[in-house]
């Protein structure tokens, strides 16, 4: 049976999976099929242990069976097919290193900004969900990396257009672009909670 792979460059090529092998059925930790939103997707690892991409589940697996890719986080689940079961891969990392081309920055928006800071507020640590710039706009401050940070509603409210020096608050966090390909995948999808280790010095 041929299975279709995507490299990780992005090219798609037709691939023979192990004899008897079908494409998985999504499995929950007893076996009970698991379908619509519980099917996530699973971030690729360079060799070197460096975030690649997001691919999706059926990428995951065809990179997996072809000896591509080995998977290092799961929640359990299995994949099973009628010879055979896979752990549903939340995290995968290639056997082999592959050269990635330089990447643009992306710019600060609502949902990139978000998930830099790991949708937490930059001024208290509560779930955030909006940002907030930390030298205001209105009193001359930029649109840009190093001034915008996620916030809280309630934190956000009570700022309003002050500066932090005027209300004696002080940042957890150093707001700064994300670095390397941790950007794309920024603004790519909300990471699932077990890849924070893996994009936390990407």
């Amino acid at each position: 049976m041929l299975m279709s792979r995507e490299t990780a460059t992005g090219a798609r090529h037709a691939v023979a999976a192990p004899e008897g092998a079908r494409h998985p059925v999504d499995a929950g930790p007893t076996g009970t099929p698991v379908t619509g939103e519980a099917l996530r997707r699973a971030l690729l690892l360079n060799a070197s242990r460096e975030p690649l991409c997001v691919v999706s589940v059926h990428r995951a697996v065809s990179l997996v069976l072809n000896g591509k890719a080995v998977v290092l986080e799961s929640d359990g689940r299995l994949l099973r097919s009628e010879r055979m079961s896979l752990p549903a891969p939340n995290v995968l990392c290639l056997t082999r290193y592959v050269h990635v081309p330089y990447r643009r920055t992306v710019p600060p928006t609502r949902r990139t900004v978000l998930q830099r800071d790991a949708y937490r507020c930059a001024y208290c640590a509560a779930p955030a969900d909006t940002v907030d710039h930390v030298h205001p706009r209105s009193r001359g401050g930029l649109h840009e990396w190093t001034n915008v940070v996620a916030a809280c509603s309630r934190c956000n409210h009570r700022k309003a257009d002050r500066l932090l020096s005027e209300i004696g608050w002080q940042l957890l966090v150093t707001p700064g672009a994300p670095r390397g390909t941790s950007a794309v995948l920024a603004a790519a999808v909300r990471p699932h909670p077990s890849w924070s280790a893996y994009l936390l010095h990407a």
